[in-house]
């Protein structure tokens, strides 16, 4: 399969095999703008899916069920918890958020990429479990920005605001814990550097040696 190419960039692009597929663990603090970044890359690049994640809390403006997220009461949330759906779960300012375990090595298994936008507790969760995964940390440019960002969007009151404001540095804190580290100052270009990224672990020798050994095997 032909991939397209980063913004920016020029040239053929070469074609991409792998066997199973990558998982990519995307983290920010709550305005650090995660999911703009992640909607860009999913718009342009071929073969990489997103894994919609569940929550408790209560659908912002715009938002659509099954979209953004799976909205569920505490009961639902609770329920598949038991039933052991979830590969990764975790109580963030005060609401539930998980992953759908099925849906994950459904994709995985197909040979297509998958994007969790999860937050740094979700992501701590999946390194010990030993997932091999690509974990990215999207940092914003400083405490201001990202308090205008979280303000602007005018999508939680004003405790909820100062929660999330509240546990911000902690969160930045774990960004020593990533492969990545992205600094979100200009949308462009931050999810140009996203998207290669991905590109670049998608041509990892490990994942093409089949690749390179049909090649090799075409040689007298």
């Amino acid at each position: 399969m032909s991939e397209t190419l980063p913004a920016g960039t020029t040239g053929t692009p070469a074609p991409v095999e792998t066997e199973r597929g990558i998982l990519f663990v995307i983290s920010s603090p709550s305005g650090g703008g995660k999911g703009t970044l992640v909607r860009r890359i999913l718009t342009h690049m071929p073969r990489l899916g997103y894994s919609v994640s569940w929550t408790t809390r209560a659908p912002r403006q715009g938002e659509v069920n099954g979209r953004e997220y799976h909205f569920v009461t505490t009961e639902e949330f609770e329920a598949a918890r038991e039933r052991g759906e979830f590969l990764e779960w975790a109580c963030v300012h005060g609401n539930f958020y998980a992953t759908s375990i099925k849906v994950v090595e459904r994709e995985l298994a197909a040979g297509r990429d998958v994007v969790l936008e999860i937050d740094v507790q979700g992501a701590a969760t999946v390194r010990r479990l030993e997932i091999e995964a690509v974990s990215v940390f999207i940092l914003p440019p400083s405490f201001e920005i990202m308090r205008r960002r979280l303000t602007g969007r005018q999508s939680e009151n004003s405790d909820a605001l100062a929660l999330r404001l509240q546990n911000s540095r902690g969160e930045v804190e774990h960004y020593r814990e990533f492969d990545y580290v992205v600094l979100n100052d200009d949308v462009d270009r931050a999810a140009t550097q996203l998207a290669s990224i991905v590109y670049a672990e998608r041509a990892r020798r490990v994942r093409q040696e089949r690749l390179a050994e049909r090649v090799l095997a075409t040689f007298p």
